[in-house]
């Protein structure tokens, strides 16, 4: 999915220019700071507009509505020097948009010998002042409480410091996803599970937190895009699946053809309304033609939710977000649940019918024929895999009791071992709190039973995300 929108980051710099013609050579050092901070920044699908050093109050009013007419999404305030909080506060006033404070030194520490042999105090003075970006974080953290701006810090050092551009790094990130949310399409098609209570959602809320447009979707229209899909295209389909997928032998090439035709309307539905991604369910009762556009729809669902439109089954809403979340991160992001505890390996086994990311599956992803998919109506393909052995975080969008939405967080392991081969995803997942503590913290949340999960650790990229966003984050595990 290639974004409409480019994320677009600020960057400033703070000075007083009461210094400027008292200690020569200063203004253009910290002038190339921020340059050298530009270029950090600076990576595909980012823009930075950068203001340079800002050192007056003329001057903050002035780029805050720079900010604003650039539409920036997160602003990193760069402390070359001490400078006045009256230099700062009216660029963020005005931008409304996080802030990200970087309070880095230029070296590791002063080399203190060659400074005070200098000998001219105007000298040593200019020079220090080149060194003291901790010195205003204070008055502007200060001032910012007092305005009611809430802000977030780096502190380190220019170069050199892998730790603290990790961190900057993080932020970038959870920017790239808040904005991506802001701007995603988020289609519904179907109805909920009757009866599954938890995974009702206020859709009003959904976009009031994350941004985005829903869509409504018609079952029908599917449907008519099915009669549409020609013969080459099922064939050219069915092929596709045979090199993504290991299909196993007991695949009939009818139901293959099925689901490559649904496949291929799929995509056109996708396309049409421009969705980055889909929640669905849907019982066809009644409708014959309907039924058989989903009871097809696993694999063509798998193959979407691997190229960035992740697909959530059972009309779950809050977990369609997760999905998309984990998978802007670049993780994956597969629809998941508790399928059972096993006490003798320490672990929790977790999966899901209907379809998977089989971007982040151990190995290729099977393809198997089921003659009744579970609790639904209706027959045909269905995928199996676990996700990839390692490092795993799950994600899950909970929707509170007092009507506000949190993000629910844990770190584990995928881990190799014996599963269900029923066609369904699942996986072995082990927490350093043991499965069953981890089991009780999760569940005392109160999330819905689905949940996402993705490959790597990215709780504390997640934990940003919460900030950018005015979300509670939980963690456990």
């Amino acid at each position: 999915m290639i974004p409409k929108h480019q994320l677009r980051v600020g960057l400033f710099g703070i000075g007083l220019d009461t210094y400027w013609p008292q200690f020569k050579g200063l203004k253009p050092r910290l002038e190339s700071y921020v340059r050298a901070v530009q270029k950090k920044l600076a990576r595909p699908g980012v823009e930075v507009v950068n203001l340079g050093l800002i050192d007056n109050p003329v001057k903050a009013l002035e780029a805050g509505h720079q900010f604003h007419a650039a539409d920036v999404d997160v602003i990193f305030l760069h402390v070359t020097t001490y400078a006045l909080s009256s230099t700062v506060l009216p660029v963020v006033q005005r931008a409304k948009v996080p802030v990200i404070i970087l309070n880095l030194a230029p070296t590791a520490a002063i080399d203190y010998a060659t400074f005070n042999a200098l000998g001219d105090r105007t000298a040593m003075t200019g020079n220090w002042l080149a060194h003291c970006a901790a010195c205003p974080v204070p008055e502007i953290a200060n001032v910012f409480r007092r305005a009611g701006i809430d802000f977030h810090q780096v502190t380190g050092m220019l170069h050199d410091d892998p730790v603290c551009w990790n961190e900057v790094d993080g932020w970038i990130e959870a920017a790239r996803v808040a904005h991506t949310m802001f701007h995603n399409r988020l289609g519904l098609m179907g109805h909920y599970y009757g009866g599954m209570l938890d995974i009702a959602s206020d859709t009003t809320l959904q976009c009031a937190t994350f941004g985005g447009h829903i869509e409504i979707l018609e079952v029908d229209e599917l449907t008519a895009l099915r009669r549409d899909v020609s013969a080459k295209q099922i064939k050219e389909r069915v092929a596709h699946f045979k090199k993504v997928f290991a299909v196993q032998p007991d695949c009939s090439p009818a139901e293959l053809e099925r689901a490559a035709k649904t496949s291929v309307a799929l995509d056109r539905l996708v396309k049409e309304h421009d969705l980055g991604s889909l929640a669905y369910f849907y019982s066809g009762t009644g409708n014959a033609e309907n039924e058989d556009a989903i009871s097809s729809i696993i694999l063509g669902n798998s193959l979407l939710t691997a190229r960035g439109v992740p697909v959530a089954g059972e009309y779950e809403v809050k977990n369609a977000q997760a999905m998309k979340i984990m998978d802007t991160f670049g993780v994956g992001g597969s629809f998941t649940e508790y399928y059972a505890m096993d006490f003798t390996d320490d672990v929790v086994l977790m999966g899901h019918d209907g379809p998977g990311h089989i971007a982040i599956a151990e190995g290729k992803t099977k393809v198997r024929p089921l003659k009744v998919y579970h609790g639904k109506v209706g027959r045909g393909l269905s995928v199996e895999m676990s996700v990839k052995h390692g490092p795993v975080t799950l994600l899950s969008v909970v929707e509170t009791g007092d009507g506000k939405l949190k993000l629910l967080v844990a770190e584990g392991e995928s881990v190799p071992g014996p599963i269900m081969e029923i066609g369904n995803t699942n996986s072995r997942y082990k927490f350093s709190c043991g499965a069953r503590r981890f089991v009780n913290d999760w569940n005392a949340h109160g999330p819905a039973h689905h949940c996402a999960v993705g490959v790597g650790h990215i709780a504390d990229k997640i934990g940003k995300l919460g900030r950018l966003l005015g979300l509670e984050v939980a963690k456990v595990g």
